[in-house]
Order: structure tokens, then C-alpha cells, then sequence
């Protein structure tokens, strides 16, 4: 038996933090809270591949796509032999474990640019910050939970064939891909040389794909660095700034001073229009404004309505009424209505929160008025609390 270096180290590093990224973003997935850590897993995803791509061409023998290209049936034939009992063992990628590689890495691309391309629509954040908009990023949406979830797939088929060729050749392929190094007679190994061309080379690539998923922290730093408290047990969470909306020192000082200025791309132009001429009945009380003042606040409102959809929370909100609704409290909306819906009843009565319309006790940005998911936090009720 000879032992040989099969796996480089690049390709090693590769391989268990591409696993350990995807497994984080599904995991991460579900909650805004946690949308920091999906995007950071998912740039440096991106970033890994990328390397892969490079790698797949620069790198190691067993590295390089060229030395495992088989037939699109190959992989089919190698599974039948392989639970027949009798196919033969590769030292390097065999069928079926090449044709999980390339399905992984052009699901793992999908993945990643559908989320950048989401993440760029819908959140207004990232490296495709304003190329679409926030319909389009929805499509995307669609397209990046298809893609995760055949990507998924992918690697459930891909563990258990791991499983099953480990048991059929008598090897630990899990452990090979830790140490690098697989036993093998010499008849049976490839003519190949062994996996050793330009480490430093491929380290240096691979440090660059971790440099752009660590990009995405970066680019929020402002936000990370800010100080809040974790004493709740928070999520890692950034609170991301989203894009910059119009602002209006007469509008924040007039409907600031009561209450907190609910941004006006948070109702439709009518529901300000509205709003405006019943001044005197406002919620049981008289605005008194006079026509000058009434009128430039109208303006300022209606250029910035839900209508113009600057932001993910303005454009499912106008989406979501009827046509014609004019609702005149933003927690009347369906979007609202749907998206509160799951909240605990204890968590509206904290203090903290009080209300339904202290936006400001769960979002970060409520005063900035872009609502993003990733700057949502309910409090926690401090111990021993009784409500």
C-alpha cells in the first residue's frame, strides 16, 4: 500500500468551509434577526466558489476539473457498480461524487447570486445595491430558496453516496479530506502525479474568497460597531442602514413633536391627502395648521408615498391594500396586519413596547423610516416580570 496526498489544502479549507457556510445560511435562513450571519455566510460562499472555479484549473492534479470529466451517464453507471459491488475505486473523484461537485458548485453559484441580486432588491443592501428593484428582488426570492433547496438536495445524495462508497471500498473518505492523504495499491493508482502545485498560491486565493465574506461585515461596520446591549440574549445581529430616505425638517418637526414621524412611504399618497384635509379631526385632536405649512407637508408627503415603493416595508404595503382603501393608521394596513400577526400578546404589553404604534421599541430604524428586517428586535420582558 502507498500513501499519497490527494486533497491539497486550498481544496481541503474549501470544502469543509463551503460545508459549514451553506449549513449556517440554511440554518440562519429563517429569521430576521439573524440575516447578518445569512449574508455573511452566503458572500463567503460566493467567494469560495469562486476560488473553486480558479482552483479547478490552477490547482492540484485531483483538484483540477479536468481530471475527473466524465460522461453525463458515468455517474448512473459508477452508482449500479457500486451497489453491485464491483466498481472500481478512484483515488480521486469518482462518477458520481464529479457530478455532485459540478451540480453543487452551479447550484452553490445560483444560490449565491439569486441572494445578492434578493438581498439588492428587497433590503437595498450589498454589492447589488440599487440594480433592481424590489419586485424584481422578489422573483429572485423565489429563485434563491429554489436553488437552496435543490442545492440541498444535492448534498443529502452527496453524503450518502459518501457513505456508501466509505463502506464499500473499506476507506474513511470523510478523513481523507481531513488529512489529505488516501492508501492505495500501486495498480490501482492513477498516473498522475500527487496534489501538490502551488500552495502558496492556492492559499492566497482562498484567503481572498474568506476577505470578500468578511466584505459583508464591512460594509456594515458603522452599524456592527454601534453599541447595544446583549444582556436580552439578541441575536448577532447589524442593524443595517438601508438607503437614505428623503427627509423634511418642517415634517419631522411637526409630526415628530406628538409622536414618532412615521416616514411617509409607509401609507399610499391618498392616505396623507386624507390626513391632511381632516387636520382638525385628527385621532380626537386639531393639527391646526395653517395653509402654507398643511400644504408643503402634503407635498414632502406625497412625493415620498408608499406608491414610489422606496422601500421593501412601502412596497408590500401598498401592494397589500384594495383599491381606493385609505387607511389613515399604518397598523390598519394588511402588510402590517400579516406581518405582526405572530407577536405574543405579553410581548405588546411590555413596557418597551406599550403600543402599537411605538415602531421604535422593535425597529432600530423606525426614525430613519426604511423598516428592514435585519434592524428588528422584540425586548425581552426583564426577569420576573408580570404583566
Amino acid at each position: 500500500m502507498k500513501r499519497i496526498l490527494v486533497w491539497d489544502i486550498p481544496t481541503r479549507l474549501f470544502h469543509w468551509l463551503l460545508a459549514a457556510s451553506f449549513a449556517v445560511a440554511w440554518a440562519s435562513s429563517g429569521s430576521d434577526e439573524w440575516l447578518s450571519v445569512h449574508g455573511f455566510s452566503g458572500y463567503l460562499m460566493l467567494g469560495l466558489i469562486v476560488f473553486r472555479l480558479i482552483w479547478g484549473v490552477a490547482g492540484g492534479n485531483y483538484a483540477r476539473f479536468s481530471s475527473f470529466r466524465h460522461g453525463s451517464l458515468a455517474g448512473l453507471a459508477y452508482l449500479r457498480q457500486l451497489l453491485a459491488g464491483h466498481a472500481r475505486r478512484h483515488i480521486g473523484h469518482n462518477p458520481a461524487g464529479a457530478q455532485a461537485v459540478f451540480l453543487m458548485l452551479a447550484l452553490g453559484l445560483a444560490v449565491c447570486l439569486t441572494g445578492v441580486l434578493t438581498q439588492g432588491g428587497e433590503e437595498g443592501h450589498g454589492a447589488a445595491a440599487g440594480l433592481t428593484g424590489v419586485a424584481v428582488g422578489r422573483l429572485f426570492k423565489e429563485a434563491h430558496e429554489i436553488a437552496a433547496t435543490l442545492m440541498l438536495l444535492v448534498v443529502i445524495g452527496h453524503l450518502a453516496g459518501v457513505a456508501l462508497e466509505s463502506w464499500r471500498h473499506r476507506e474513511n473518505l470523510p478523513r481523507a479530506m481531513i488529512t489529505g492523504f488516501k492508501e492505495a495499491p500501486d495498480e490501482a493508482l492513477d498516473d498522475s502525479p500527487a496534489s501538490r502545485r502551488y500552495p502558496l498560491v492556492g492559499a492566497s486565493l482562498l484567503l481572498s474568497a474568506i476577505a470578500f465574506g468578511l466584505w459583508w461585515f464591512s460594509y456594515a461596520l458603522p452599524a456592527a460597531l454601534a453599541p447595544k446591549s446583549t444582556a436580552d440574549g439578541a441575536a448577532p445581529q447589524v442593524a443595517f442602514v438601508g438607503a437614505r430616505l428623503p427627509d423634511d425638517p418642517q415634517w419631522r418637526e411637526e409630526c415628530g413633536s406628538c409622536h414618532l414621524a412615521f416616514h411617509p412611504n409607509l401609507l399610499p399618497a391618498r392616505s396623507w391627502r386624507k390626513l391632511v384635509a381632516e387636520q382638525d379631526k385628527h385621532f380626537g385632536a386639531d393639527l391646526a395648521l395653517d395653509a402654507p405649512t398643511a400644504q408643503a407637508l402634503l407635498v414632502f408627503m406625497e412625493n415620498n408615498a408608499a406608491e414610489r415603493g422606496p422601500t421593501e416595508a412601502a412596497f408590500k404595503i401598498e401592494r397589500s391594500l384594495r383599491d381606493g382603501a385609505t387607511p389613515l393608521r399604518i397598523t390598519e394596513t394588511p402588510y402590517w396586519i400579516k406581518k405582526h400577526k405572530e407577536i405574543a400578546p405579553a410581548d405588546w404589553r411590555l413596557p418597551q413596547v406599550d403600543s402599537r404604534a411605538n415602531c421604535a421599541a422593535c425597529h432600530r430604524d423606525a426614525e430613519a423610516g426604511t423598516f428592514e428586517d435585519a434592524a428588528m428586535h422584540i425586548p425581552k420582558a426583564a426577569p420576573n416580570a408580570r404583566f
